[in-house]
């Protein structure tokens, strides 16, 4: 099946094939936090360990940029990285981005294109904050980009532990429970 040229999945009846077919066109793979990413970009240049806040443990790309896909039923479990990432909306429908600040502050936002319905086509995660996302009720998959700067790098990605959050963040159970194992 090529590429579906879709921007919202309302009117495709086997989503299962459109969401094979998307995996497959942009080569995705699956991601640790869940849902599926592949890097598109990695800025040549870099930063030095020597120039990066403490909280960074070697030299740095000045930026990275993937795709990422989550279909109903996925989530990306609750994470933080020490940079900034910012969340664009590609196609699908609605995705659910919640943030737990290092205060404890929750953030609920809606990536999407219905504007008039609060949703926004971008969105930032500040450094440090506790994130993840589902896709928004009635929602078949969201296509959505990450960008974070300095780039990404596995070696400081951390998954949140339930009963480490839980204690932390009390208040936030319901969320924690749904983005944790």
């Amino acid at each position: 099946m090529p590429y579906p040229m879709i921007f919202s999945s309302k009117p495709w009846r086997d989503m299962g094939a459109v969401i094979e077919a998307l995996v497959r066109s942009l080569d995705l793979l699956p991601h640790p936090e869940g849902g599926y990413y592949r890097e598109t970009y990695r800025a040549v240049e870099s930063i030095a360990a020597a120039a990066l806040p403490d909280r960074f443990t070697g030299d740095r790309a000045h930026a990275t940029a993937i795709y990422y896909l989550l279909a109903a039923g996925d989530r990306s479990k609750l994470h933080r990285i020490p940079a900034d990432e910012v969340w664009h909306f590609y196609a699908g429908d609605p995705l659910l981005i919640v943030a737990i600040a290092p205060d404890g502050g929750l953030s609920e936002t809606v990536l999407g294109r219905d504007f008039a319905q609060g949703q926004v086509p971008q969105h930032v995660v500040p450094a440090g904050h506790w994130f993840g996302a589902i896709p928004a009720a009635g929602s078949a998959y969201a296509l959505t980009g990450c960008t974070v700067a300095p780039g990404f790098d596995f070696a400081d990605f951390e998954l949140g532990a339930r009963d480490a959050l839980l204690t932390t963040f009390p208040r936030h159970r319901d969320w924690i429970e749904k983005l944790t194992d």
